[in-house]
């Protein structure tokens, strides 16, 4: 079989194994299981602290001791097992624990794939900045044709999402014994600290005014990422206590709706390259900020009826909102730090966003919402949204005044798709 037909198999079913339950979660955790808000942002704050701990690990395992598609491949088969048995649990205590367990096992094959992908094609001598692109797009694709998947058998409240997820899993664990094998490469020096295995010298660059304060608003925007994952199908899906909309498409196909945010994701990522050219990395991340207030406002107001418009607008802005921070961010690090530790920089950016910057969304959203927005069981989504927008609006203007950064076009670098 053509070597990138197979990349793209791993890419689509690295992200189907994701998209089965992420954003639907909500829905089984609410309606299904009825257990609280406060518990429930413990178990995105999950991914965050997966994030943190696993990456590092398996990369320095993959780099030092084993084949990195053998590691990639016992991860998604543990990570399966885990899933597997999350219907069985039925207490917010041991569903944390058990989705936890499942989660150190599947956010490092996130950068893991990544790597396996690079390898592969390199020793094929293919062009990676130009073959890779089209190929990781699978993977949103996967993510989109998974929550697509659930929605329309009937099991966006099911713990049928939980065995859609795990099934695809051990199938893509199996399926790994099969790549091209990647050797450890023993990039990392015998005489090396811990310290320096681990990634942590970029903290350094905390002393950097500059750097450390993106690296604190990266925190703070990463946790705005995670209040849609959380809540957006579990909003959709409310609608449906509303008598004139609870037979509206929107409440049916809640998870559909929401897909169209993936979509806008991967048209974005084709606009990156002019906006960053015309309006430099400083603004582009500006747009993202606005964007993301454009998305919790557009929530705030949208219904199933005549305000169907600004629901679905506010998932065509997500791309903005997701991409333009994400990839200029990238490439502030990039142009930003020394070739020593960019590597470990970008990890930290990383773990900045997607790990301190979800434990603090999750946990701090999950409980106010359950202390300030919920009576008798129902949540105020209008107020949930609006306090969600004036937080991003802050966080824009915070940004706008303090981060500073000169735009110049020529030192722009390239992004190739």
């Amino acid at each position: 079989m053509n070597i990138k037909i197979r990349l793209i198999i791993m890419s689509f079913l690295q992200f189907f194994v994701w998209g089965a339950w992420l954003i639907t979660v909500g829905n089984y955790w609410f309606a299904t299981k009825q257990w609280s808000g406060a518990e429930f942002g413990a178990i995105f704050s999950t991914l965050g602290l997966s994030s943190i701990i696993m990456p590092a690990l398996t990369g320095i395992i993959a780099d030092k001791w084993i084949n990195a598609e053998k590691l990639y491949g016992i991860l998604h088969i543990l990570g399966g097992l885990f899933l597997f048995y999350i219907p069985h649990v039925d207490n917010p205590s041991s569903f944390f624990w058990v989705i936890f367990m499942a989660m150190l096992c599947y956010m490092p094959t996130i950068s893991l794939s990544n790597s396996i992908a690079y390898s592969i094609l390199k020793s094929n001598n293919f062009d990676v900045i130009k073959v890779f692109p089209p190929i990781r797009v699978w993977g949103t694709i996967g993510f989109i044709a998974a929550m697509w998947l659930t929605n329309l058998t009937g099991n966006k409240a099911s713990a049928n999402m939980f065995y859609i997820s795990a099934v695809s899993a051990i199938a893509l664990g199996i399926y790994s014994f099969s790549l091209p094998k990647c050797p450890p490469q023993k990039l990392i020096s015998e005489n090396s600290t811990l310290f320096q295995k681990m990634g942590l010298d970029a903290f350094k660059l905390f002393g950097t005014y500059k750097i450390a304060l993106f690296f604190i608003f990266s925190m703070f925007l990463g946790a705005a990422l995670q209040l849609t994952n959380m809540y957006g199908d579990t909003f959709l899906s409310d609608f449906s206590k509303i008598p004139e909309y609870e037979n509206s498409f929107v409440v049916k196909y809640s998870t559909i709706i929401m897909s169209i945010s993936q979509i806008s994701e991967t048209l974005f990522i084709l606009a990156i390259p002019f906006f960053l050219k015309r309006f430099g990395i400083k603004q582009v991340m500006l747009f993202s900020m606005f964007a993301w207030v454009l998305r919790f406002g557009l929530f705030a107001f949208g219904d199933p009826s005549a305000g169907l418009w600004m629901l679905i607008m506010s998932c065509m802005v997500y791309g903005m909102a997701f991409d333009f921070f994400n990839i200029s961010g990238s490439l502030f690090i990039e142009t930003s730090t020394d070739s020593k530790i960019r590597s470990s920089a970008q990890g930290l950016f990383m773990m900045m966003t997607n790990g301190f910057g979800a434990i603090l969304g999750s946990a701090v959203s999950g409980f106010a919402i359950d202390k300030y927005f919920t009576v008798n069981g129902s949540k105020n989504w209008q107020m949930i949204w609006i306090s969600f927008t004036v937080y991003a609006l802050l966080l824009a203007i915070a940004f706008a005044i303090f981060f500073k950064h000169k735009h110049e076009p020529e030192k722009t670098p390239a992004i190739n798709h």
